[in-house]
């Protein structure tokens, strides 16, 4: 089994510099990319299958197809890096971004390039303090090396490349929230369109990528798209960093084929639920997904087929809930989280999302009742795709209404009991 994003990580976590990823074989991609026109790129990206591992699967090489090329194309062009890593149960990212530094950068300079970008910016989250310091170094050495700055490795291409740490709210992860965030302004939403590929960052054409999938964009210049495609199981194209959070005996990282069951991930990986505990439900991608249970662990962990059956694959970091968890007070405190993120840009989140966390509070602290259920069932809708100016409520409501679906009778229960049955 191929894991060419992971391979190379050092198990101690120590990253891996210039030297040693130039060893492996680091920047012959670019090297190979800069004989290349721009186009030939981004096709081969598009041939690839290569989807947003950031959590939407949006393909990324339709994405950059949407940017504006040529002698006419405004300038500067602009490529981010989305490093805000902020949900919770996702920290997959970080893995890369503090083990394998240089792949990431490579993956930029060549998407910049396939882009005709002018200067590229990896925003990274603000608690990623050591992430930060090891790319800075990282950056310092690309630059002297001559893979950054004027005419990279001879050639007529010239990219300017920095950091920018994120001020640490959830809403800098959104795409143009993370753009109004690097202007210096509040990380609120933007309204669509314009899309950020026309007018992003200043107003210029911008392409904002994830980390995961920047890092795959070397790999896939290095072997084609055909070796791509079928590293995969399902045909959706590459590998995927899957995770595993909550009480499993070895919560952590694997970097697996694409379309991996869950059950591979939660039994063989992560070794099962801890002794003593049973499997009550999980969030197959972050904590904006809709809870699945036991009767998925065979779904294949791909963009598609976690769809098909209600839930998103999101991030594919998966979160446990195990059956000594009150599911109530597991949701509480997802939709407090949110509530305390929303930017209060649109009235339905800044006003919805609060309500929703006072009337799972009054459940679960038994003053909740039976009316409430309708209540926290209107809010899934109104809340819901379409009814706010970004994902953020709607991504909320995902583990809010699959909870009421799959665990009713255990909010039930807390009303009629006046209580929470998992407290003594």
């Amino acid at each position: 089994m191929e894991t060419p994003l992971t391979q190379h990580i050092r198990q101690d976590g120590a990253p891996l510099y210039l030297k040693e990823y130039e060893q492996t074989g680091g920047y012959e991609a670019l090297r190979k990319a800069v004989t290349m026109q721009p186009k030939e790129i981004m096709d081969l990206v598009k041939d690839s299958g290569l989807r947003g591992r950031g959590g939407a699967g949006f393909p990324t090489g339709m994405k950059w197809s949407f940017v504006p090329m040529g002698d006419k194309a405004p300038h500067p062009k602009y490529l981010v890096a989305n490093g805000d890593e902020m949900e919770p149960g996702t920290f997959k990212d970080r893995l890369l971004i503090e083990g394998k530094p240089h792949q990431l950068i490579e993956g930029m300079i060549i998407s910049a390039y396939a882009i005709e970008a002018d200067v590229a910016y990896i925003f990274i989250r603000g608690e990623y303090t050591e992430g930060s310091a090891i790319v800075q170094k990282a950056l310092s050495e690309a630059y002297e090396a001559g893979y950054l700055g004027k005419n990279i490795l001879g050639s007529p291409y010239s990219l300017e490349m920095h950091i920018h740490t994120s001020v640490g709210r959830y809403m800098c992860g959104e795409e143009t929230g993370l753009l109004n965030a690097l202007e210096g302004k509040r990380a609120t939403p933007r309204a669509k369109p314009p899309f950020p590929q026309s007018s992003g960052l200043f107003g210029k054409p911008t392409i904002v990528n994830n980390i995961e999938t920047l890092s795959c964009i070397p790999h896939i210049i290095n072997n084609g798209a055909e070796w791509f495609k079928k590293l995969s199981l399902t045909g959706e194209g590459g590998t995927k960093i899957y995770g595993a959070s909550g009480k499993v005996k070895r919560p952590g990282l694997w970097e697996l084929p694409l379309g991996t069951t869950v059950r591979e991930i939660l039994i063989d990986r992560a070794g099962g639920m801890r002794d003593g505990l049973k499997l009550r439900g999980f969030l197959p991608g972050g904590a904006s997904t809709d809870f699945l249970t036991e009767e998925h662990l065979d779904v294949n962990m791909d963009f598609t087929a976690v769809g098909k059956v209600g839930s998103r694959m999101g991030t594919g970091t998966i979160i446990v809930m195990d059956d000594k968890t009150c599911p109530v007070g597991f949701v509480h405190n997802l939709e407090y989280f949110f509530a305390q993120e929303s930017c209060g840009w649109c009235t339905p989140c800044r006003e919805g999302l609060p309500w929703v966390e006072k009337t799972l509070r009054s459940i679960e602290e038994g003053t909740g009742q039976m009316e409430d259920l309708d209540i926290l069932d209107f809010h899934t809708k109104y809340l819901g795709p379409g009814n706010t100016f970004c994902a953020l409520a709607p991504g909320a409501m995902e583990p809010l209404q699959s909870a009421l679906k799959y665990y009713r009778d255990d909010f039930i229960k807390h009303i009629t009991e006046k209580r929470c049955p998992w407290r003594s």
